[in-house]
């Protein structure tokens, strides 16, 4: 049985592409670009997680999602746990899966060569903080947006291009078990660093996950 390390499991995130997804964040990232703001997935864990059981619990939404989108941490640092997900996924729901990689396409052209109609849309490349941040699903506009399938013609590709006057759009996530709140989205730079001290300044305390040591360059 393929298990994952799995940072957390989302529905509905309205952010990350088209409609109403279910988010899946993959726990584990050997990339670690400079100025992510997912800090909290960057640590490696033990593959705890059962894909069969995931998949078990994403039953009862799937029929009311448009779609899957999984980010991380780095997904293709599991492959395997990633393609027994999306194939899995595919016996399950039609609806467009989306998958961020902070790898170069290049590097991951073989194996997706064999994982024929498992990805509609694929965002690729690290973020760099040297280039500027105009594109939407991205947070930089080197990271390439690669449309495999036509139905990610048909949903993505309006997203493929600059939307000057679209307002960020994020997602609120609440663990209320843990006391925990995320935020599911691509924020704009700074934005993250901008909240925590206007909540500071209410009076409140907040950490966030935004990579520090890069805050100057945002």
């Amino acid at each position: 049985m393929t298990h994952l390390a799995l940072s957390r499991v989302h529905f509905p995130v309205t952010s990350l592409g088209p409609g109403r997804r279910v988010g899946v964040w993959f726990q584990g990232c050997s990339i670690r670009c400079p100025g992510c703001v997912s800090l909290d997935t960057w640590a490696m864990r033990a593959p705890e997680t059962a894909v069969a059981t995931l998949l078990d619990g994403l039953q009862a939404i799937a029929p009311e999602a448009d779609g899957l989108t999984v980010s991380g941490g780095e997904p293709f640092d599991q492959p395997e746990a990633l393609h027994a997900l999306l194939l899995g996924w595919r016996t399950r729901h039609q609806g467009t899966v989306l998958v961020y990689s902070g790898y170069p396409y290049e590097t991951l052209t073989p194996r997706l060569a064999v994982w024929n109609g498992l990805i509609d849309a694929l965002i690729t490349d690290p973020l760099r903080l040297d280039v500027p941040q105009t594109l939407p699903l991205r947070g930089s506009d080197n990271q390439r947006f690669h449309l495999f399938t036509e139905a990610g013609r048909s949903a993505f590709t309006n997203w493929d291009r600059p939307q000057p006057d679209a307002p960020p759009s994020l997602d609120v996530m609440v663990d209320a078990e843990a006391g925990t709140v995320y935020l599911a989205g691509i924020p704009r730079r700074g934005d993250m660093t901008r909240l925590a001290e206007r909540l500071a300044a209410a009076g409140h305390r907040l950490a966030v996950t935004e990579d520090k040591s890069a805050s100057a360059c945002w």
